[in-house]
């Protein structure tokens, strides 16, 4: 059985030494004499009055003078908190330490308006303070504590949790697990061998799962149905391991490289990869990735890559960016891209041209 502690008030303090120097001058003074000092405590002005010379009715020894404290609330109560319940508290103590602090007196009130003030604090007959051994070089130190109760909000206490409350479930982690399959190649049936002589070991069910190419290759009519050997040209062995890496855990942390340039060519391969071997959500991811990265050195070569490869998206983009402008189109004319777009995709040159019109080149 569980056990917990809800707080229901919370309370604010604060504590001031208070030093009265020339006491002895306080005895010719008028009862009603004090000296001030002001507080603020939770948000509220406070005032501390000591009187050194407080009458207070003693039944055996009559009306006696004490030295004693009252506190009075400066400031309206806040909206939140229309009753302010506060203590003062008060000791004798000695600066040099050669003595203990007195026995602590105080008084609480429940404050409701500005002015209200509290029931004085006894704190020492004037009589007996020569001999207290607190007053050091007509000099008595008298230390204050200000102590503001708050009432919280409302505490809301959930119920017990039962005993066979199930302990919640691990974060989704069939990504690293299939990454990790990927590396170690462990029960790998299948081994791709690249035009550089670099191999990469995989399982042919989990292609066959993300690309409908593979799933032709492997669980069709193909002569690689029954291979466990295939090679593969015209492909960088650098985007084909990162192809993989995608298929396994639909990743591809190469695209977010710090160099630029070396993310937009590795975007571009993945792109021509990802179009191959029907990999829709990779060309996508590698459309908006080079959609965002034209210029004027890349945008002819963008534009013939984004025509033979049907990316609309990043087609659009292309042509927009070469025909926003003369400069900017006479420019991308003058570039090897563009030469390579009119030899490679001249059905494009059409409506490159429809595009500039309409902006008035």
């Amino acid at each position: 059985m569980e056990h917990g502690r809800t707080n229901l008030t919370e309370a604010v303090r604060s504590v001031r030494l208070l030093k009265l120097d020339g006491y002895c001058v306080t005895a010719a003074m008028d009862s009603s004499y004090y000296i001030k000092s002001r507080w603020n405590v939770d948000g509220h002005e406070w005032e501390v009055r000591l009187l050194p010379g407080h009458f207070h009715y003693e039944s055996s020894d009559g009306r006696l003078p004490w030295v004693a404290l009252q506190l009075m609330l400066l400031s309206e109560p806040q909206r939140n908190n229309l009753n302010v319940n506060a203590n003062l508290s008060c000791r004798l103590v000695d600066p040099s330490r050669h003595l203990d602090p007195s026995p602590e007196t105080g008084r609480s009130r429940v404050f409701q308006s500005r002015g209200e003030l509290s029931s004085a604090v006894l704190l020492v007959r004037r009589r007996d303070v020569p001999s207290s051994g607190y007053l050091v070089n007509d000099s008595l130190t008298v230390q204050c504590a200000i102590t503001v109760l708050k009432e919280l909000p409302d505490v809301v206490v959930p119920a017990p949790a039962a005993s066979n409350t199930e302990a919640p479930l691990p974060p989704i982690d069939l990504q690293r697990h299939l990454g990790e399959l990927l590396q170690c190649q462990r029960g790998g049936d299948v081994t791709f061998v690249l035009h550089s002589g670099e191999r990469f070991v995989a399982h042919k069910a989990i292609l066959a799962a993300r690309s409908p190419v593979f799933m032709a290759q492997f669980f069709g009519h193909m002569n690689e149905r029954s291979s466990q050997c295939v090679s593969v040209q015209d492909m960088e062995a650098s985007a084909f391991k990162v192809m993989l890496h995608f298929i396994y855990t639909d990743t591809a942390p190469e695209l977010d490289d710090e160099d630029p340039e070396a993310a937009a060519t590795m975007a571009q391969h993945l792109l021509v990869a990802a179009d191959r071997y029907g990999l829709d959500r990779l060309k996508l991811i590698c459309e908006r990735k080079l959609s965002g990265g034209i210029d004027i050195d890349t945008a002819a070569t963008t534009l013939a890559l984004a025509e033979q490869h049907s990316c609309a998206l990043l087609k659009a983009k292309c042509v927009e960016f070469i025909a926003r402008s003369p400069e900017t189109l006479d420019a991308v004319l003058a570039t090897d891209g563009y030469r390579h777009l009119v030899q490679s995709c001249p059905m494009v040159l059409s409506e490159l041209l429809r595009a500039a019109r309409g902006r008035n080149v």
